[in-house]
């Protein structure tokens, strides 16, 4: 062998006591966004390049990280990089989408950017989107969502939002041109220094009297931005549609984890109205648990025929989540609720198996031919609290030794009896 075996930088293999708790998560989401009326789809990997690259879809900061290839008609291809632009290429492949268009996909996306815990380059995207609906009772909806599923998963989190018409008019008043340019830098506020903000601006021949300004303003409260002469629309704009979504979390009480964060810009162009990112409250990793935001444009424009489609999603970070959770141990999931050692390995050994499987027990059968010993020792490394003992007198009377091995104790039951103590 002339290769050394590894995996690419920023990605992983997931070994079965990590990947069951990678399902209870999904399986946890899935459970969520059905609740709240969001159903699923499935899309491609290989997308074409052009699709990836439209100036409708991400914008040129994510083409950065977009990996390429060929096919063997010589096609530009590129892996996804997220979930959103498939989903809006979905709709706009519809002769007459049926709205408001609800829709959950989980599925692997592909980044070729930094790595760094939380985040990788090969990773499971966990998206739910909505289409046909104008109201921030869409997004109000998804923060409730967000708060739900997070709980489930016991995570208490925190949201940060901000409104993208709140921020471009804020630059605007300070005389900011190059707002695309800007948002992107100000998008790393909380992630590089002061000094590395106002380098990055100065670029932009953005003087630094008016990073003084921009920081003022992303210093203030709500109440105290509404106080200043701030009179152009998209801020005017912005304002409005932030008191109102303020209104929904006040009435379903999820306002105390929600945290207006009048800097917060989410780099990608899509987004017109109301962002957002998700943060564990114990800050036990620094990168966002999730995010989202309003892109009214995109799908319109994909579509083209001269109707708005105005559109909001959320993605919860599988990758983050795993991250935060993997050392929980009250999450922990069994990998095995019964392990089944049978002095002589015969089909009503099996027989047995399957009963139990049917009443939604895990069980795996020892079929090498080993000491009790070593079955115990299989049984304790990995963690199965009950062990099933079948012998020749077993299986004559159809009673079985199940042991308990948190306790140590055997006693002799038929198999509905066992079967009962599952359900308790």
């Amino acid at each position: 062998m002339n290769f050394e075996l590894k995996n690419i930088k920023g990605t992983f293999d997931y070994l079965p006591d990590e990947q069951v708790i990678r399902n209870k998560i999904t399986d946890t989401l899935k459970e969520i966004f059905e609740l709240y009326g969001y159903l699923p789809i499935e899309t491609p990997i290989l997308c074409s390049y052009d699709l990836l690259a439209s100036k409708y879809a991400g914008g040129s900061e994510i083409l950065k990280e977009v990996y390429t290839l060929k096919d063997q008609g010589d096609r530009d291809l590129g892996l996804r990089y997220d979930l959103t632009v498939p989903f809006s290429k979905v709709l706009g492949m519809m002769k007459e989408p049926i709205l408001p268009f609800k829709r959950y996909e989980i599925g692997k996306v592909f980044r070729d950017g930094p790595v760094k815990l939380g985040r990788s380059r090969e990773f499971y995207q966990c998206d739910v989107d909505v289409c046909g609906i104008e109201s921030v009772t869409a997004e109000a909806e998804l923060f409730a969502m967000a708060v739900s599923a997070y709980k489930k998963l016991g995570i208490d989190i925190e949201i940060y939002y901000n409104n993208r018409k709140l921020l471009s008019g804020i630059m605007e008043f300070c005389g900011i041109e190059k707002t695309k340019e800007a948002i992107l830098i100000i998008d790393k506020l909380e992630k590089i220094s002061k000094q590395e903000i106002y380098f990055e601006l100065g670029k932009l021949e953005i003087d630094s009297s008016i990073v003084d300004k921009l920081y003022t303003y992303f210093s203030f409260s709500l109440e105290e931005l509404k106080s200043q002469d701030i009179n152009n629309a998209l801020f005017i704009k912005g304002i409005e549609e932030i008191e109102e979504l303020n209104k929904y979390l006040t009435g379903m009480n999820i306002e105390t984890n929600c945290v207006f964060k009048p800097f917060l810009a989410r780099g990608l162009e899509i987004y017109t109205g109301t962002v957002w990112e998700v943060f564990d409250k114990k800050r036990r990793i620094n990168s966002s648990l999730g995010g989202g935001g309003r892109y009214d444009d995109i799908i319109t424009k994909f579509i083209g025929n001269g109707n708005d489609y105005p559109a909001v999603g959320m993605s919860f970070g599988l990758e983050p989540i795993y991250a935060v959770l993997k050392e929980e141990n009250d999450f922990k999931e069994k990998l095995y609720d019964l392990y089944i050692f049978a002095f002589d390995l015969n089909p009503k050994v099996l027989q047995v198996a399957q009963k139990l499987r049917e009443s939604k027990i895990k069980v795996i059968v020892e079929m090498n031919t080993a000491k009790l010993k070593k079955g115990m020792n299989f049984a304790n490394r990995n963690n199965i609290p009950f062990v099933l003992l079948i012998g020749e007198e077993e299986i004559k009377n159809n009673k079985y030794s199940f042991k308990n091995m948190e306790t140590g104790m055997q006693e002799l039951l038929s198999l509905e009896d066992i079967i009962e103590r599952f359900k308790k």
